[in-house]
């Protein structure tokens, strides 16, 4: 009996203890699907002013949600990964293009630690594979982001991400052939992660391989139906359909909430930086060319959608300045976290329809190590309010009716409105430090080291002799 006793203590003990240090769970905390589509411009959405481009079910979550039309991102796509992973600003964590160095915690870890099961799906390009960094072959590197699960392109070797294309589940590669397409493969496991976790809350981070070049035919696609050809070409022409097939696959993920009931769910779908240079967009009549890379708005305005069907009832519109630091802000929001590590501001305020404290200005720090002599990719610190912007170097712009920055206004004939905003601006950007001077981190060097030095393939595969 004593013995019985000793044991019941034991091990009400030990239930004790563990319960104390496990992740609480609890059900009523919503559930989170942030979706970042890869090279999407804000004007090429249908709800944003796009005359033909088809996006019939972002249309609806965004008019049954709420519609952003001053998010902006870093213009070129590792910046902004790694910024909106970690709720930092560049110059604190960028070090290589394609690399997020594991010490950084981002937010799969945030919600990992607060019980939330996780994944990662679609596309990685993070191991810094590109310039040999420290165990880039690591197939471990999303375990160590707070991922339980995930599938994804490009995480050791690059290789095709549509059609026949290289992923890899959970450690292993997976056998695909030329009818298998990388996003379906995507959508499915996101699908199969929903229903096996909709009893307990969990976040899905789903950077997609759509809408990035190159620009082939998609499943929908009617030259899909030639098989040769379905890995050809680059040719621009396909990005319509790109674009379509995107919204078919949020309207899957959409669906399969619905059919389990998951109201309780938010959708985040963003775009990581602007449109492909390649593309043009017909916008309320007006061509707009994407400007991936650069530094004006066309480069890092990028649509943005919170729809949260137990929370937001009545969709609206809202032209508040967002930055990528703005999301892990309100992920710790949403988690009650107690010691606040981003750089960014919350918008649950904003989604609950509460007080919300909106940003005067938005500063951009980017330095983008990305191409060497590539006129479309310019470097450049710059601070920017709804209208005007102003750079560190100094010039000066009304970027709301000079879009393009041809035309820098004069500092010593500002009117006196013109005047309060630049030393608003100037205000923030003191705050910054400069860009570095030549090379950050010997990129350049290290990378053209790294190609010439025949370790890897044309695709980034490790050539094991």
């Amino acid at each position: 009996m004593k013995f019985y006793t000793r044991t019941l203590i034991f091990i009400s003990f030990i239930f004790l203890f563990n319960s104390c240090f496990e992740p609480k769970i609890d059900k009523d905390k919503p559930n989170v699907i942030l979706i970042m589509a890869d090279d999407l411009g804000y004007e090429a959405l249908g709800v944003n002013g796009a005359d033909e481009n088809k996006t019939p079910v972002l249309d609806s979550l965004a008019l049954n949600g709420i519609n952003f039309s001053n998010a902006y991102s870093q213009p070129l796509c590792t910046p902004s990964r790694v910024k909106i992973m970690t709720g930092k600003p560049n110059y604190l964590n960028y070090e290589y293009f394609t690399y997020l160095n594991p010490n950084q915690k981002t937010f799969g870890n945030l919600f990992q630690q607060n019980g939330y099961k996780t994944a990662v799906v679609g596309k990685w390009q993070l191991n810094g594979v590109q310039y040999d960094l420290d165990n880039n072959q690591d197939l471990n590197r999303p375990y160590k982001s707070g991922f339980d699960e995930y599938c994804l392109w490009w995480l050791t070797e690059q290789n095709e991400r549509f059609a026949n294309p290289t992923i890899y589940k959970n450690g292993i590669k997976i056998n695909t052939s030329i009818d298998d397409y990388g996003p379906n493969i995507f959508t499915n496991y996101i699908i199969d992660f929903i229903d096996e976790n909709k009893e307990s809350p969990f976040f899905i981070y789903f950077p997609m391989a759509l809408v990035h070049d190159p620009f082939r035919p998609t499943p929908d696609s009617e030259e899909w139906s030639n098989r040769k050809n379905r890995n050809k070409g680059n040719n621009e022409i396909y990005f319509s359909d790109m674009l379509t097939y995107m919204d078919k696959i949020v309207g899957r993920i959409s669906n399969t909430l619905k059919k389990n009931k998951l109201d309780n769910t938010i959708i985040i779908f963003i775009g990581d930086n602007g449109t492909d240079t390649q593309v043009v967009t017909l916008n309320n009549g007006q061509a707009i060319r994407g400007a991936k890379g650069s530094t004006i708005k066309y480069a890092s305005n990028v649509p943005m959608i919170v729809n949260w069907k137990s929370k937001i009832k009545n969709g609206f519109e809202s032209d508040v300045l967002i930055d990528f630091t703005d999301f892990y802000a309100t992920f710790e929001d949403i988690l009650y976290s107690d010691n606040k590590e981003s750089y960014g501001s919350s918008l649950l305020p904003l989604i609950n329809n509460e007080q919300y404290n909106e940003r005067a200005a938005l500063v951009t720090y980017y330095n983008p190590m990305w191409g060497k002599n590539n006129p479309d990719i310019i470097s450049g610190i710059y601070s920017q309010d709804k209208k005007y912007k102003l750079y560190k170097n100094g010039n000066f712009y009304n970027y709301s009716v000079d879009v393009y920055e041809n035309h820098p206004l004069n500092i010593k004939t500002l009117s006196k409105t013109e005047n309060k905003v630049y030393l608003l601006l100037k205000k923030s950007l003191d705050t910054i430090p400069d860009l570095p001077s030549f090379n950050h981190n010997n990129w350049v060097e290290r990378g053209l080291k790294v190609r010439q030095s025949g370790k890897f393939s044309n695709t980034w595969k490790l050539n094991i002799k």
